[in-house]
């Protein structure tokens, strides 16, 4: 029987040697019995596949390898019955699989064999248990299934593309990738029953996963293919993830080949070779459109320009999905992360990380669906969850944090965000023993950092780890901001103690933070160490002999930058650093500032630039002595420096300008003698316009503010001589040269009006409305308590009948007053219900209204008839 049904399939069973099947006769009689063909072929595959699983069942597969010389023996008898049942599960694969390839090739209008053909090759390769290898080409079948998917893919994105005119529908997205997901899931089902078939064309199957998560981020930048975006979403990359796990979470397959993958996948690209290569591919297939994405083959997908946003995403939903990997697998992406950061470094990436949204599928959660999110916190997001993974494995937490540590000064700004907001993640969420271990190796990295190159000019080493810590102290708890803060403190060396408090006070070090008595000390330590310093500078008037022992500007009077940035970062309050016996020496410090940059020689005037800007900041904030004499010889000291020193041919001092500009602000809290005559007012008048004709953006805008704020508070009258004719906001913006004094006075409106605005809260209509009905019910609550209150002996003592009515009318139309407000705010609510396009809010809100109107009604009826 078995050599009988054998010959049949051989010789008869061929999906184009069918009559029903073949193309002619489909040309000519398809359309009177495309239906009886299509059920006549489902009823012979669902009978040959239910005879292959009852013969295979019926097999002792366990004895069939053992027994293998034995049934070679016996199949001279005619015994050989596993050997033949092979041989017919084989050959029904083969022809199922023909069939399946034909029905693909049909296009829709054999959906049903597509259908079941292919659920029958897949039935009847999990029942042959690894048996088929030998007969089977199971790997052509997967590589089939693939080339089927991607060929679908290319075919609908091409037609997209033609008609981007039109918007596309979800339901057309969904229907074009439903075929697909099939391949797809067969493909999966094939490949977790023969592991190493599939690994062997791991290549081809991770570069179907890459082209599904290119083509996704394509599909975002278009607006009218969002839709395709979502349908992908949804429905395939899933099934692209389900692919690649399966090819990674695979035990019987060596771990070897396993990381092969991710070698192959995350290679690094900054390999001068690969960057040859990259360029060759990039030259070969064009700009990265949709085209070019399915020109990109398997040899160039590490490093082709076309599928670099595809190999980010790939990555990012393999962290995502991280919790389902094996630990060895969690312990190889882990070493892999660099390359995420090698990719987030690309023009291409980083620009879109920063203003791309991308739909992310939400399995959990009641939001469950596809929502758009922008796909830097995609990043975050993914990274997060891939941490909490790595903490449970020794290996693989060592390798992140490995990663963190030598990426804490990364030169990409992006990359360094995200370093950081990994380390508010971790020290958010982490127990104290682990936040404790963290903040120890950033003290101990701060400490190598300030030592080795103690430099605070901007996007220094130095700045860039002193922000990332600062930033990460606001996500701890007190305590911990205590025990850091003690940490730079108690440094053996105080030099470089100093150097790093500097650094960090820079970059807005939390002193909120800290526990009410360490902050104290801290803020009480930083102003007199400001204050000893000044008054010994101001009385030794050699502050040119002490700046030889620095090698950098921001180290020479440390405590004065220290109070300085303190107070620019509004950690330290005005109240805090008042104190009239300081002040003084404060004023001829900045003096013999001043004079020390008169006499320095060209390498040397930075130092005292530095400090002055400084100082100034301090001193701006000392309001209550700005009428003193020692503030006015300030001054006249400024004008003498900033008008024989034209900043426009001074660089040093140009970096003074902000600061001035804060100083000149609060010159409004000092009384100004106008006249021409007067020496402390054309001092003024010259600084306001030597400012106010700055060109730079920055400081126009800065200067502005500084002169609206000085305008709206001061005692002078003509502030039109505080304004030269040729301020930079008088010229026309487009040619640049015509000077109107209007203009100056419109941009100076415009930003009086502002301040204003940001002071003065004007509530709404609404918010009035309902602050007066707030204000009727309060008072009828303290009513209501008081009447509770009054004691049991007056109202003993109360029996006239004429009382007694009083209070039951009172109560009576107190009750109705209450009445009234609450019908006035269900009516609030149905105009809003109206108004509103919420379906599901309406259909929810409208019972419990009806309801409320309900019982209102109910108590003023009762109401009237008492």
């Amino acid at each position: 029987m078995y050599n009988m049904y054998y010959n049949y399939l051989a010789n008869y069973w061929h999906p184009l040697s069918f009559p029903f099947v073949h193309k002619k006769f489909i040309k000519q009689k398809i359309p009177s019995i495309a239906s009886e063909v299509v059920k006549l072929t489902q009823v012979i595959v669902d009978a040959a596949v239910k005879l292959c699983r009852t013969y295979c069942q019926a097999v002792k597969w366990d004895f069939y390898e053992m027994n293998a010389d034995r049934n070679k023996e016996m199949a001279e008898v005619g015994l050989d019955l596993a050997s033949h049942v092979v041989n017919i599960t084989a050959c029904t694969t083969k022809y199922l699989y023909e069939l399946g390839m034909f029905a693909a090739a049909g296009g829709g209008s054999l959906v049903t064999l597509l259908n079941v053909s292919w659920k029958g090759v897949v039935s009847l390769l999990q029942l042959g248990k690894g048996f088929l290898t030998k007969k089977v080409n199971v790997a052509d079948i997967i590589l089939n299934l693939v080339s089927l998917a991607i060929e679908s893919l290319r075919s609908a994105s091409e037609a997209w593309c033609m008609t981007l005119q039109e918007t596309l529908t979800g339901a057309e997205a969904k229907r074009i990738f439903l075929p697909i997901k099939f391949y797809l899931i067969n493909a999966i089902r094939i490949s977790s029953e023969y592991p190493y078939e599939a690994i062997d064309v791991y290549r081809e199957l991770t570069r179907c996963a890459l082209l599904i998560s290119s083509l996704g981020i394509s599909f975002s930048k278009e607006t009218k293919l969002r839709a395709a975006s979502e349908a992908l979403a949804e429905f395939l990359e899933p099934t692209s993830s389900l692919l690649l796990h399966t090819l990674l979470n695979t035990a019987n397959i060596n771990l070897e080949s396993r990381l092969l993958i991710l070698d192959w996948l995350l290679s690094n690209e900054n390999d001068s070779k690969s960057t040859v290569v990259v360029e060759n591919a990039d030259s070969s297939s064009g700009s990265t459109s949709l085209g070019s994405i399915f020109l990109v083959s398997c040899d160039d997908v590490p490093m082709a320009r076309a599928v670099l946003l595809g190999r980010l995403m790939l990555f990012l939903n393999l962290l995502k999905t991280s919790p389902v990997l094996r630990e060895e697998i969690v312990i190889g992406i882990s070493g892999k992360l660099d390359s995420l950061l090698h990719m987030m470094m690309h023009e291409e990436v980083y620009s879109l990380a920063l203003g791309l949204e991308i739909p992310v599928n939400c399995v959990v959660g009641p939001n469950s669906g596809v929502a758009w999110q922008l796909m830097f916190y995609f990043i975050l997001h993914s990274l997060k969850t891939f941490m909490i993974v790595a903490a449970s494995s020794g290996p693989a937490w060592m390798e992140v944090e490995f990663f963190l540590l030598r990426n804490i000064c990364h030169p990409h700004f992006l990359c360094l965000e995200i370093i950081t907001e990994m380390y508010c993640f971790l020290l958010r969420h982490g127990e104290t023993n682990m936040t404790n271990y963290i903040l120890d190796k950033l003290c101990s990295v701060l400490k190598f950092v300030a030592s080795s190159e103690p430099d605070l000019r901007p996007l220094d080493t130095l700045r860039k780890t002193s922000r990332l810590v600062c930033v990460s102290l606001s996500y701890v708890c007190p305590a911990a901001v205590d025990r850091f803060y003690n940490l730079v403190e108690s440094e053996d060396e105080p030099n470089l103690s100093q150097i790093m408090y500097l650094a960090l006070l820079v970059e807005g070090f939390p002193l909120e933070s800290l526990t009410d008595e360490s902050k104290m000390l801290a803020i009480r330590k930083l102003v007199s160490s400001f204050y000893h310093f000044t008054e010994n500078k101001a009385k030794e008037q050699e502050l040119v002999l002490n700046s030889t022992e620095f090698g950098y500007s921001s180290f020479v009077g440390l405590p004065v930058h220290a109070l300085s940035s303190a107070l620019q970062c509004r950690q330290v309050k005005d109240s805090d650093i008042a104190g009239d016996k300081n002040m003084a020496h404060v004023v001829n410090f900045a003096v013999v500032i001043i004079h020390g940059y008169k006499s320095a020689i060209d390498h040397k005037k930075d130092i005292f630039a530095t400090l002055l800007s400084a100082t100034l900041v301090i001193i701006s904030n000392m309001r209550n002595f700005y009428g003193s004499a020692e503030m006015e010889k300030l001054i006249v000291e400024l004008h003498t420096l900033f008008m024989q020193c034209p900043t426009d041919a001074d660089g040093m001092l140009y970096q003074c300008k902000p600061s001035l500009a804060y100083f000149m602000a609060s010159l409004s809290h000092m009384e100004i003698a106008e006249g021409e005559g007067q020496t402390l007012c054309t001092a003024v008048w010259d600084l306001y316009h030597m400012l106010l004709r700055e060109r730079h953006w920055a400081i126009v805008h800065l200067v502005i503010v500084a002169f609206g704020y000085f305008a709206a508070r001061t005692s002078c009258t003509q502030l039109w001589r505080f304004v030269p004719h040729d301020a930079t906001l008088s010229f026309d913006t487009n040619t640049g040269t015509e000077a109107n004094e209007d203009r100056f006075m419109s941009g100076l409106k415009c930003v009086l009006e502002k301040e204003v605005a940001l002071c003065d809260v004007t509530p709404s209509k609404e918010q009035l409305y309902l602050l007066q009905e707030g204000i009727v019910l309060r008072k009828l609550g303290k009513g209501a308590c008081n009447n509770s209150k009054v004691s049991g002996s007056k109202q003993l003592v109360i029996d006239d009948k004429n009382c007694v009515k009083n209070r039951k009318r009172k109560l009576l139309d107190r009750i109705c007053e209450g009445m009234e407000l609450l019908q006035s705010g269900v009516k609030v609510m149905n105009d809003a219900l109206a108004q509103s396009d919420a379906t599901d809010l309406k259909d929810t809100l409208s019972s419990h209204i009806l309801c409320l109107e309900d019982v209102i009604s109910h108590l003023v009826g009762s109401t009237n008839q008492v």
